[in-house]
């Protein structure tokens, strides 16, 4: 089946065999990189570019091997030494890369939506690699395959988003691929940092750790986003970890087997005790950190296959 899409700018409106396809194909990848036969020749002749926004570096570095891996020229923009940083419009900038005729577009930027209008500018297929408070979809992607490769599926589990819900493009995208394919999730933090329309993404809500961890399948611990936040929302770094940072105390309430998540960076100590970051039989963090790469692998794969849209159609 192809892949109905021609950017992937957002997990919402993904239905669920479109999920599926880029979870199975990213699978295969996993199992492609471990053998060691990294290198292949699809995107031979293709371009991708990373322009990033804002700093990064598991996902441009993941984006950057996963493009090298399949065999494209990759090209990464600084936006620090860019014409950007001199006062170039973002339309200025589309009508640029346009020029550079670039096949694949991995875009990271602070503003939502910017990811949508370059994609509505440029040929290129687009690659939301995180925009804003707004989405990060590859995130939720592999964090879905690490989720699936150690539960063996998604439907029926019970995930808990817990932190900084209201500035996470990751819960947002988390959420929305989670809910579609048929687990159920939690999300848990003071009530500063849950967004008004969380009531209507179809979680149940939790102020209280302990409740909102109680048989829980999945702790996912988010990132504390203090550089969007334009006034305190929360306490001191030491009162939010003794209220609503992961230790060993508050994940004895998930279930035995329950896995621990984090996109990162993390700030240790803050959202999650070391102790339970580092161990072996319950953190799938540097797991995430593998799939990542096989991820964005799948995506450019299946991005690459679409047909290409002419500049008569812009």
């Amino acid at each position: 089946m192809q892949y109905p899409e021609r950017h992937l700018l957002a997990i919402e409106g993904l239905h669920p065999p479109a999920i599926a396809q880029l979870l199975d194909l990213a699978e295969s990848y996993v199992l492609l990189n471990r053998s060691g036969k990294t290198q292949r020749d699809l995107l031979r002749g293709k371009t991708l570019i990373n322009l990033f926004f804002e700093d990064s570096t598991r996902t441009r570095t993941s984006f950057e091997l996963a493009g090298k891996r399949l065999g494209a020229d990759v090209i990464n923009m600084s936006v620090s030494t860019s014409s950007v940083n001199k006062g170039e419009t973002l339309l200025d900038t589309a009508a640029t890369l346009n020029a550079m005729q670039c096949d694949l577009l991995v875009v990271r930027h602070d503003q939502s939506g910017a990811p949508n209008l370059l994609a509505q500018k440029v040929d290129a297929a687009v690659i939301n690699a995180g925009d804003g408070t707004h989405e990060h979809p590859t995130q939720a992607l592999l964090d879905a395959l690490t989720i699936r490769r150690r539960k063996g599926r998604l439907e029926g589990l019970t995930v808990a988003i817990c932190g900084d819900i209201g500035h996470s493009r990751v819960a947002r995208s988390n959420i929305h691929l989670l809910t579609t394919m048929g687990s159920r999730v939690r999300v848990i933090g003071p009530p500063t940092l849950i967004p008004a329309e969380a009531d209507r993404l179809g979680v149940d809500i939790f102020h209280d750790m302990r409740a909102g961890l109680a048989g829980a399948d999945i702790v996912m611990m988010l990132r504390l986003q203090r550089e969007r936040m334009t006034r305190s929302l929360v306490p001191s770094a030491r009162e939010f970890f003794r209220f609503w940072g992961l230790d060993a105390e508050k994940l004895a309430f998930a279930k035995p087997d329950a896995l621990v998540m984090h996109p990162g960076p993390m700030n240790r100590g803050v959202e999650i005790d070391s102790a339970v970051a580092d161990d072996p039989a319950r953190s799938v963090i540097k797991e995430q950190v593998e799939m990542g790469v096989a991820v964005r692998m799948a995506v450019l794969d299946v991005l690459s296959r679409t047909p290409s849209r002419g500049r008569n159609e812009r």
